[in-house]
């Protein structure tokens, strides 16, 4: 089965893309915001403020610091039964389980201990590579830098076509240049 395109989403690093099939079934809401946030152009140019090998890289604060978020309110928890293993996208949050609001990070690894405990909304399905790649740190020296995150639906539109300019009328010709019969 072909993957939804309004349910894919492409997170381009400077490394390349990584494909990312999102779960509305299991957290409706935070589909509803990362598609949201993605179509704003919020994460564009945001950095991995926070990679740590075997575990995961996190990103989606516009501050960089791991301390920021979008102007939206936060979103109250989705905890499922999905686990958090390799490729899986999840929202990160504070202490208190509704306030997840633009984090997120993927999982490099199993980090089965994060289940029921953080909202799963997506899964890398092609391009881990590039998440593996991203520098390491808490922050990073250099952080890796999100280029555009856009919902795959919205590149298939095709751009809206150039108006042509309307048709002109062939000018009239002067009764002189008429041939004659």
């Amino acid at each position: 089965m072909a993957a939804d395109p309004e349910n894919t989403l492409i997170l381009t690093l400077e490394d390349g893309p990584v494909t990312i099939e999102l779960l509305p079934d299991v957290a409706p809401a935070h589909v509803a915001r990362i598609k949201e946030l993605a179509r704003e152009g919020f994460y564009d140019g945001v950095v991995f403020h926070r990679v740590i090998p075997g575990f995961m890289a996190q990103g989606g604060d516009p501050t960089g610091t791991g301390s920021g978020g979008s102007n939206k309110p936060n979103l109250p928890a989705e905890f499922s039964k999905t686990p958090h293993v390799r490729g899986v996208c999840s929202m990160a949050r504070t202490s208190n389980p509704n306030s997840a609001n633009s984090q997120f990070f993927i999982c490099f690894d199993n980090a089965n201990f994060l289940d029921g405990q953080y909202t799963v909304w997506g899964k890398v399905t092609e391009g881990m590579d590039h998440i593996d790649a991203l520098p390491k740190g808490e922050p990073p020296r250099a952080p890796g830098k999100i280029v555009s995150v856009k919902v795959a639906a919205d590149l298939a539109k095709p751009a809206p076509a150039a108006k042509k300019p309307a048709a002109r009328k062939p000018a009239s010709k002067s009764p002189k240049a008429r041939p004659s019969k």
